[in-house]
C-alpha cells in the first residue's frame, strides 16, 4: 500500500525517502532536538537514519506507524502516529531547530490529527511530552488535545527524570469542536 503525502498551507507532509538520511541524521541530533525526545540518540549514529527509513515502508504495511517529514521545500522535521491498536494512535513528532518558532508543528499536528481521525477512523489520539518543553503542549492544544495529567519524574532521559505531560482527543471531541461530521 502507498503511504499518503498530505499537504498543508506551507508544508508538504511526505515519506521519507533516502535522500533525507544525511538531513535527518543532521537536524534531529541536534543536542536542543534530542534533549526534548525520548527516543531520538545524541548523537546521532551514523547509518541510523538510514535503517530507520528503509523500515518505514513495513511499518506502514503492518499497521504499525506512519511516518511524514515536514518538507518547506527541505526538510524541516518529522511527525507520525504510532498504532497502539484499537483505533488509538500517539502522535510525536521533532522540529529541526533552524525551523523554530514558525509554527510548523502546529500547522503538521493539525493535519495529522485530521488524517488520524478521517482516513484512519481512529478512535483517539494522544501524545506526551516532557515537562521542560511548554511549547510541546501549545502545539498539542492547537491540534485539538485537552491536558489529560501529569506523570512526575516518570522518564529517565540521559541523568535526569523528567515529568511526563500527557494530552489526548477522541474522534467525537474532535469531529464536534468544528461542526465536523464523521464518515
Amino acid at each position: 500500500m502507498k503511504r499518503p503525502t498530505l499537504r498543508t498551507q506551507r508544508l508538504t507532509l511526505r515519506p521519507h525517502a533516502l535522500e533525507d538520511a544525511p538531513a535527518i541524521q543532521r537536524l534531529c541530533g541536534a543536542y536542543e532536538v534530542a534533549l526534548n525526545t525520548l527516543m531520538i540518540p545524541h548523537p546521532y549514529p551514523d547509518g541510523a537514519a538510514e535503517q530507520w527509513i528503509a523500515k518505514q515502508q513495513e511499518d506502514f504495511d503492518a499497521d504499525r506507524t506512519v511516518n511524514f517529514a515536514i518538507d518547506d521545500g527541505e526538510v524541516a522535521g518529522g511527525i507520525g502516529l504510532v498504532m497502539k491498536g484499537d483505533g488509538i494512535a500517539e502522535i510525536g513528532y521533532w522540529i529541526a531547530v533552524p525551523f523554530w518558532n514558525r509554527g510548523y508543528a502546529s500547522e503538521a499536528a493539525i493535519e495529522v490529527v485530521r488524517y488520524g481521525f478521517e482516513e484512519r477512523n481512529l478512535v483517539r489520539i494522544f501524545a506526551q511530552h516532557f515537562g521542560r518543553n511548554a511549547a510541546s503542549g501549545r502545539v498539542l492544544q492547537k491540534a485539538g488535545m485537552q491536558y489529560e495529567g501529569t506523570l512526575r519524574r516518570h522518564l529517565k532521559k540521559w541523568d535526569e527524570y523528567v515529568d511526563l505531560v500527557c494530552y489526548g482527543v477522541l474522534r467525537e471531541e474532535w469531529l464536534n469542536a468544528a461542526g465536523r461530521t464523521g464518515r
